[in-house]
């Protein structure tokens, strides 16, 4: 704190008094100071204020979904992603990111066509190969695996979970290409195991196999089937961009002197020329995809 015209005190006790003025003022300062950084959000963006909020198991009270299931809601989505290497120009958390939006896009038509539905958190860990030796994509920094049958009890558990507050249908989609066999297993060892019950789990392969089929068509048309892959390349990059382009480094992308390899985590094709607007097709076929199973289920159940 700065004092102006400040004079010598003329004895020892004012001398005092005034060093403990000056003290406690800044006491008082720093205190305040503190109060106030105290006080203000960690999170820069609210997690329960964007789109999908209104949609997300995790931004409602216990209370609000035990009433939304007295209610009649039934449904909801279990989206699984993975924490997967997606080549130097995608961030590890690309399938999780990914599964989220298009999960909440998902319930919010469901929503508007009248089957109320919840998306419950993202399972972001999956078998994504061995780790002692490395193989697949563990042999990549960042990536997290789990053993294949770990992550079919995980599944399992969360669906158990569902199902024993009242959900009776149970969506299953998965992002990751490698988690597609054990989400199909684990959906009929729950099915058989629930027969004769009001629940059921809906796993639907659709939802990623339009990606390899129908998307990959589409982008084969426009001119890019020779940048078209496996992994990390045109599609998955133009995904990634039309559903969250901050997890792409778009500059060193563009700055590329030459097509990543394998070495690189790129399996075939060539992101360099991936767009946010080739991608945006391939969400709307996502979501087309998953929305006309799920509500032709809903329609035949019993």
């Amino acid at each position: 704190m700065r004092v102006s015209n400040w004079k010598k005190p003329r004895n020892r006790y004012a001398a005092n008094a005034t060093l403990l003025l000056l003290t406690s003022g800044m006491l008082l300062t720093g205190a305040l100071t503190a109060q106030a950084q105290s006080s203000t959000p960690l999170a820069d963006t609210p997690a329960c204020s964007g789109p999908g909020a209104k949609v997300a198991l995790e931004c409602r009270t216990w209370t609000e979904i035990d009433a939304a299931l007295k209610q009649g809601m039934h449904t909801v989505i279990l989206p699984v992603g993975g924490t997967e290497q997606s080549g130097p120009y995608m961030a590890v958390g690309k399938h999780n990111r990914r599964a989220e939006l298009l999960a909440d896009r998902i319930a919010e038509t469901l929503d508007r066509q009248g089957i109320a539905t919840l998306v419950a958190p993202v399972i972001r860990y999956v078998p994504e190969g061995g780790t002692s030796p490395r193989t697949s994509h563990m042999r990549f920094a960042g990536t997290l695996s789990i053993p294949p049958e770990v992550f079919v009890r995980l599944v399992e558990g969360a669906a158990e979970s569902l199902k024993a507050q009242g959900f009776t249908t149970i969506v299953l989609l998965g992002d990751h290409g490698g988690t597609q066999g054990a989400l199909a297993q684990a959906a009929q060892a729950l099915n058989r195991r629930w027969r004769g019950t009001r629940a059921h789990v809906f796993y639907v392969p659709g939802y990623y196999r339009v990606i390899p089929g129908a998307y990959a068509d589409w982008l084969k048309r426009q001119g890019h089937g020779a940048e078209v892959g496996l992994h990390a390349e045109l599609s998955d990059t133009a995904l990634m961009l039309a559903a969250d382009p901050s997890l792409v480094r778009q500059q060193a992308l563009a700055a590329a002197p030459q097509k990543p390899g394998t070495a690189q985590g790129v399996y075939g094709g060539d992101p360099r020329h991936a767009t946010a607007a080739l991608g945006q097709r391939g969400l709307e076929m996502q979501v087309g995809e998953a929305v006309q199973a799920i509500t032709a289920f809903e329609r035949a159940a019993p």
